[in-house]
């Protein structure tokens, strides 16, 4: 594996196949790959408790808290770098080697009986110790994958990718099937993370000696490290939710929570943050052209608010069966969860579709200011919230995520060149349709099935109110938003190549 090349002498027309193919290979593999690992994920659920659930939950907030140490920042400043010495990558190795075999250790011995007492749960320990051989996998994971990424080489890491789905879902499903209840929610993944290290040796041909000789590598080493900061705040962010829901409320309720959180959050984290991989090392080239810039973030803001608005309105709108259906009648203490989060989720997706373009531009003050506005509004809205009980926490997503995408926005538009009013009219094609395609959603739900079956099934309930959601929509957008619409097809179906450059 060529790590030092880059194919910044590509042709604009060549760059935009390249970019292309890179998203159909990341997305298009990645559906499938989801789709294996949710087809097993909701035949774990049905099989495990709440309970199961809460405790994971509780181990899930100490790895991500810990992971963020795991030295990602430092190989993103490679992908970023327009030249890199094989020097820089040995030192990245090394460093990363360094990194993670210290967090094992920290996490086995003094971690891990800590956590045990915080939460009253003396199995977290025991939890926690298995999962810290997590980090020992994690560099032969992040620099190979980081070098494909910087060539725009998905091909490889998406094959990765979908060996290692059929793996987990095996694991998984062999465990919950013989009864080791909150164990299958920890080797699931540990063996997936060790499937993931050795194929991608394997098809990089991966043979780099590491070097624990850090001279001369200031300049990659001060991004990472301003990388590593803004990430440790965004930790804060995204989980102190459950590590403060854990201190009020017991291992079930916990779990009713996580799961739901878990099913609102699917497109926001399973679909858009591959998008994003590609998005990176691409608006890392254009970063110096800010009109294409500008052109391609509103083309990716319009085509992903499409799918994110009606999703999650219509997730919304009908959480009962959706619940019923997807999770089983044991989880339906997750309805209103799912439902108030759901409303919440368009405006996380659209602050999520910003952090590769703030990341490829180079603003670290940026970077740095979001980090500590959503690691200051999230966990003082939670403990707010907490008191009245895991649904008013969820409720206060909609005050909190669209107070800190307010503040992105704020600080991000000059330096990417868009006019509030042009970003109104990428998001309002997918937002007003979604809006009146819920409004025709709940007539039909409350004016019409409730009087001809009112004791429907929920999966048929649920596909009823899907088919009449998606044909309203997609009504709406043909005689509405044409030139969106025929965008839109012209780009996922005939597969015909965009005007402009897209992501």
């Amino acid at each position: 594996m060529d790590l030092t090349a880059l194919n910044d002498k590509l042709a604009p027309e060549d760059f935009g196949k390249r970019v292309k193919s890179a998203v159909f290979w990341r997305s298009g593999t990645q559906i499938l790959s989801q789709l294996i690992s949710w087809g097993a994920t909701l035949a774990v659920i049905r099989i495990l408790e709440p309970h199961d659930y809460g405790l994971f939950a509780m181990t899930s907030v100490v790895l991500v808290f810990l992971n963020f140490l795991n030295g990602y920042g430092l190989v993103s400043a490679l992908i970023k770098s327009e030249t890199v010495e094989p020097i820089r990558i040995r030192q990245a190795f090394g460093m990363l080697i360094l990194l993670n075999s210290g967090l094992a250790a920290i996490q086995f011995f003094a971690v891990a009986p800590l956590a045990a007492v915080y939460y009253g749960e003396a199995i977290v320990a025991d939890l926690l110790r298995w999962q810290a051989l997590i980090y020992l996998s994690t560099p032969f994971v992040i620099l190979p994958e980081a070098m494909l990424t910087r060539n725009l080489d998905f091909k490889k890491p998406a094959m990765v990718n979908l060996t290692v789905a059929v793996i987990g879902a095996s694991v998984s499903l062999g465990m919950a099937l013989n009864d080791y209840g909150v164990w299958t929610l920890v080797f699931a993944p540990v063996s997936m993370f060790w499937a993931r290290a050795i194929l991608l040796i394997l098809v990089t041909k991966f043979r780099l000696k590491p070097s624990f000789n850090f001279t001369g590598s200031g300049t990659i080493f001060g991004f990472g490290l301003t990388m590593l900061v803004s990430h440790g705040l965004y930790i804060v962010q995204t989980q102190s939710d459950i590590f403060i829901a854990a201190r009020h409320v017991d291992a079930h309720l916990l779990g009713i929570y996580a799961e739901a959180l878990f099913v609102a959050q699917l497109f926001a984290t399973k679909f858009v943050p591959p998008l994003n991989e590609v998005a990176f090392p691409a608006y890392s080239r254009m970063q110096h052209n800010k009109a294409a810039l500008s052109q391609g973030f509103l083309k990716a803001v319009r085509l992903i608010m499409l799918v994110a608005c009606p999703l999650y309105f219509g997730m919304a709108i009908s959480a009962e069966p959706f619940v019923e259906t997807l999770l089983g009648e044991k989880w339906t203490e997750a309805v209103p969860i799912v439902t108030a989060l759901a409303l919440a989720m368009p405006f996380l997706t659209l602050q999520i579709v910003f952090h590769p373009a703030i990341n490829a531009l180079s603003v670290p003050k940026i970077i740095l200011r979001n980090a500590i506005a959503g690691a200051v509004i999230m966990p003082c809205t939670y403990l707010v919230a907490i008191r009245y009980g895991v649904e008013a926490m969820a409720w206060s997503w909609l005050f909190s995520v669209p107070l800190l995408l307010a503040i992105t926005i704020y600080q991000i538009r000059p330096f990417i060149g868009f006019r509030l009013r042009d970003l109104m009219r990428a998001i309002l094609p997918g937002l007003g349709a979604a809006l009146l395609m819920t409004a025709a959603v709940w007539t039909v739900d409350h004016l019409v099935m409730a009087y001809v079956w009112r004791d429907i099934p929920a999966p048929l309930h649920l596909a009823a109110l899907t088919f009449s959601g998606a044909l309203t929509y997609f009504a709406l957008l043909y005689f509405g938003a044409r030139a969106t619409f025929d965008e839109v097809v012209g780009l996922v179906i005939r597969r015909k190549a965009p005007a402009e450059i897209s992501i």
